[in-house]
């Protein structure tokens, strides 16, 4: 059973405490009338179950944080937390909850690190989830065609928080970047855009972008990043980015043989 299995059966002892908790119970309480939900057995961090809860409330809540960073939430960066729903195919319950955490995340009084601390320690060093998540959110920096500074800072205090160097970070974005181009043209991706996808240059030896090809493809594998605690709600943004990915090592390989 997922984390909102468990939730719609009525039991929420596996739910955490600390701000996660806190935001989550109070999303969840405001959707089903409070108090109507049963206690079980609490988990511990890394069980299955309490990492899908744990990334789920991260995710929107710090969404929300990237796009009031710059001083204002754009309409495309509301759109893109909308679109992750539609992608996620949430009922109108979730969904509910999502932007209710997307909001929590907005406010002055959000306790950004502690948040960014308690995440980490529910995903249990397990850091290909942790990467995926700071992936989201360098795709939320962007819903606006743009990273704004204060933006990019926000994104190098959660790469740090999470345990990424600046390196890992600025790959991230490249593959952003260029998953962007490749989503917006998906017949037609450039050598350059391919190139960003894969965190290589055209100076890149063939054998070396394969390495980062593969690598990049264990990353986002969609069943691994499930097993580890992705919620499987979110198992077509995997889907997605592996996509791409293979997309991009296409792209290279044609651009070579010519």
């Amino acid at each position: 059973m997922t984390w909102w299995g468990t939730i719609i059966g009525g039991t929420i002892g596996f739910l955490i405490g600390g701000p996660l908790g806190i935001m989550l119970g109070a999303a969840i309480g405001s959707n089903f009338g409070g108090g109507n939900l049963r206690s079980g057995p609490r988990a511990l961090p890394g069980d299955q179950e309490r990492v899908q809860a744990a990334f789920f409330t991260a995710t929107f809540s710090v969404m929300g944080y990237v796009a009031k960073s710059d001083g204002r939430v754009s309409n495309e960066e509301i759109r893109l937390a909308n679109a992750l729903m539609d992608e996620m195919q949430l009922p109108e319950a979730q969904r509910k909850i999502a932007r209710k955490l997307f909001n929590t995340g907005k406010q002055n009084d959000f306790n950004f690190e502690s948040v960014m601390a308690q995440f980490r320690k529910e995903c249990h060093r397990r850091s290909t989830l942790m990467r995926m998540f700071l992936e989201i959110q360098v795709q939320a920096a962007f819903a606006d065609h743009r990273l704004d500074p204060k933006e990019n800072k926000v994104l190098e205090h959660i790469a740090l928080l999470l345990g990424f160097q600046r390196a890992d970070l600025e790959q991230l974005i490249q593959l952003v970047r260029g998953g962007a181009e490749a989503q917006a043209h998906p017949d037609s991706l450039s050598t350059e855009d391919a190139y960003q996808v894969l965190g290589v240059t055209s100076d890149t030896p063939l054998a070396e972008i394969k390495r980062a090809y593969r690598k990049l493809l264990s990353q986002h594998h969609p069943d691994k990043l499930v097993s580890k605690g992705l919620p499987e709600e979110m198992i077509e943004l995997a889907n997605e980015k592996t996509h791409e990915i293979k997309t991009a090592w296409q792209t290279i390989q044609r651009s070579r043989e010519n």
